[in-house]
């Protein structure tokens, strides 16, 4: 038997998925490069077909904020792994439809400049398409990055890269310096080293909203294998690669996270800093030096490698990635722990309590805190009224803890609630651009307006965005760019750290000063990974049996309200719809509540749980804080024990 025949006796035979041999069959027969086909004939012969089920069973999904998947096989053929780089990286991408390859990515290339050109005659401009690539230091990123400007150039447009690794954020400000039509991070974030990924922007410097999302997927889609291969060979000599002048630009804005410089400087913090072996000390380290800051780095940390060796994970969500930074700064004595992910979008952090104690804080707490701590700097500085404005906002994920929208009453501040994923908070930026825009007329330049200046303009005629932040690690501090800036948040959070230190508190005790005007809050979360073509199933199973049977009770705590934003109409306080989505609310009868959706970048189910208990005094918080946690681990089991009995069906 042939590999063809191999393929649909194992489909007959139940082995391989229907849209396996679909695609598989197609690839195939497609005129790949003899590796790709060798690698193909290799895991037929070794009757690797959960491996190809897994690899061909549908195509790469182009979604709404691009594409993010396995780079590198769980069972890898020697066709393709070839001779390793000396990073330890394959020689070749995984092939299949559904890996982020040299196939997937020129598809989702040509299929983002032929949205972009279409976009640009419907605006009747003769502008050449523009975009702006940057890369993290994951296996093939600088290839992907260059693979991709070289499809961009070769259909007539213009490409600008960077020299070398370069963060997210710096992705994000230079498509709107570089006034860039468009813009793609070649990044997997703080997913495993096996990944790579995708992120597409447009020309405000946000990851894709509607109408463009859709738009753009579906220009994607439409192109076939077919048209991939002419541009499989990489032509670099139309590239335009950008000097220090960029990486300045970006310094000089992200600079701007910090409301007071100079209590930063009189201060003298001592900050441990780790950027896990990802981008971040391209930029938070001259930013933190600038400011006055003494940064010690993790030295077996601080070197590009996409194998990130010395963690399970390069996600600064976790402690075990910052348990060498904790060791360091427990030797050291340093103040706080920093630390950002492979490519610096999102910061962890660590800070010493009242017994000395170096202790981890949520992505939730540093929220919270860079929240309160900001608008009430506004304040006083007499950026915004003492009495508050609802003409300045705060704007947080549904997802992020409800204490934040405590905050934000508590300041007299309007808070918007968004969507999982900062392009939502940057649309709330976009939207507040355009009004102000309009009402300023021909000839304003929003981009060029001093930010002061532009902050009173917007209070004026709009509405100025104070902060933005997710719980899963993600801040902004002003609308400078359009994505999470784990660089500039290291620069806020040390601020922040100085300036409790100049009133002789430690940070949680400003915690626990926030809890008793607003509260005590309490977050969880569960992670419920199912890997593959079966695991997509599970997911599914889990989401779709929410909203056709929604939970009652867990335990002795029954459930007062569901709240579905696939089926019902909510509209955030602007008075703007949210767009439907898997996401379900669930109220609680003890004043609980958690969010429920399945993730947008991995493979996984989230649980996100909330836990409020008044508190009236300091002597209350202890028993607030135990009584919190006791309930939301019960509540946790039970959640989790239900989601996992929907996912069996």
């Amino acid at each position: 038997m042939n590999v063809l025949e191999k393929v649909r006796a194992a489909g007959q035979a139940g082995q391989l998925m229907p849209s396996t041999v679909e695609n598989l069959s197609a690839w195939w027969q497609g005129g790949l490069p003899e590796w790709a086909t060798q690698s193909i004939a290799e895991l037929v012969e070794r009757g690797a077909w959960g491996e190809l089920n897994d690899r061909f069973y549908r195509y790469l999904e182009f979604g709404t904020g691009g594409m993010r998947g396995r780079t590198v096989g769980a069972v890898a053929a020697q066709a393709e792994t070839g001779k390793l780089s000396a990073a330890g990286s394959p020689e070749h991408a995984g092939i299949g439809c559904n890996m982020l390859n040299d196939f997937t990515l020129v598809r989702a290339t040509l299929g983002l400049h032929r949205y972009v050109s279409r976009y640009l005659r419907e605006q009747q401009s003769t502008a050449k398409p523009k975009i702006v690539i940057a890369h993290d230091v994951r296996h093939f990123s600088r290839h992907f990055c260059e693979l991709a400007a070289s499809t961009w150039t070769r259909l007539g447009g213009e490409a600008v890269i960077f020299d070398g690794p370069r963060s997210t954020p710096q992705l994000s400000f230079s498509v709107r310096w570089l006034k860039a039509h468009c813009g793609v991070v070649i990044t997997a974030s703080h997913n495993p080293p096996h990944d790579n990924g995708y992120k597409a922007y447009f020309n405000d410097g946000a990851q894709v909203t509607p109408p463009h999302d859709k738009g753009i997927i579906a220009e994607v889609n439409a192109v076939p294998l077919s048209g991939v291969h002419e541009f499989l060979a990489k032509d670099l000599a139309k590239i335009t690669t950008l000097g220090r002048a960029a990486d300045d630009a970006y310094l000089a804005a992200a600079a701007q996270a910090a409301i007071d410089h100079d209590i930063i400087r009189k201060a003298k913090l001592r900050v441990v800093y780790t950027c896990i072996h990802g981008v971040g000390a391209v930029s938070t380290v001259p930013l933190l030096k600038g400011a006055g800051v003494d940064v010690t780095e993790v030295p077996e940390q601080a070197a590009f490698n996409p194998n990130f060796p010395t963690v399970k994970s390069p996600n600064p969500e976790n402690a075990e990635a910052l348990a060498l930074a904790v060791k360091l700064a427990e030797q050291g004595g340093q103040d706080v722990v920093m630390a950002t992910d492979p490519d610096s979008d999102r910061m962890g952090v660590a800070v010493r309590n009242r017994t000395g104690k170096l202790e981890l804080l949520t992505g939730n707490q540093v929220g919270v805190l860079l929240a309160d701590y900001r608008i009430a700097k506004y304040k006083e500085l007499g950026w915004i009224p003492r009495e508050g404005t609802q003409s300045a906002c705060l704007v947080k994920t549904f997802v992020t803890t409800p204490l934040q929208d405590a905050v934000g009453r508590a300041h007299g501040v309007k808070v918007i609630n968004t969507l999982t994923g900062f392009k939502w908070i940057a649309g709330k930026m976009r939207g507040y651009e355009e009004k102000l825009t309009a009402a300023m007329g021909p000839g304003f330049d929003y981009d060029t307006t001093p930010f002061k200046e532009r902050a009173a303009l917007l209070q004026k005629h709009s509405t100025f965005y104070l902060f933005g932040t997710e719980e899963s690690y993600g801040y902004l501090p002003n609308d400078l760019l359009r994505d999470k800036d784990g660089n500039a948040a290291c620069l806020m959070f040390a601020e922040l750290c100085a300036w409790v230190k100049s009133r002789g508190l430690t940070v949680p005790e400003y915690l626990d000063e926030i809890y008793l005007r607003c509260g005590f809050n309490l977050e969880g979360v569960i992670n419920i990974y199912y890997e593959g073509a079966s695991g997509a199933a599970k997911i599914k199973r889990i989401l779709d049996g929410y909203r056709a049977s929604p939970p009652q009770a867990f335990g002795e705590v029954k459930v007062t309200k569901f709240q579905d934003f696939g089926r019902e109409k909510f509209f955030d306080a602007d008075d703007e719809q949210i767009p439907a989505q898997d996401l379900y609310l669930v109220t609680l009868s003890n004043g609980y509540s958690f969010a429920a959706r399945g993730s947008g970048t991995e493979p996984k189910m989230k649980f996100y749980l909330f836990a409020a208990e008044p508190v009236k005094t300091a002597a209350d918080l202890p028993a607030a804080k135990a009584k919190a946690k006791a309930t939301l681990d019960q509540l946790r089991a039970l959640i989790e024990a239900d989601a996992r009995h929907r996912a069996e069906g």
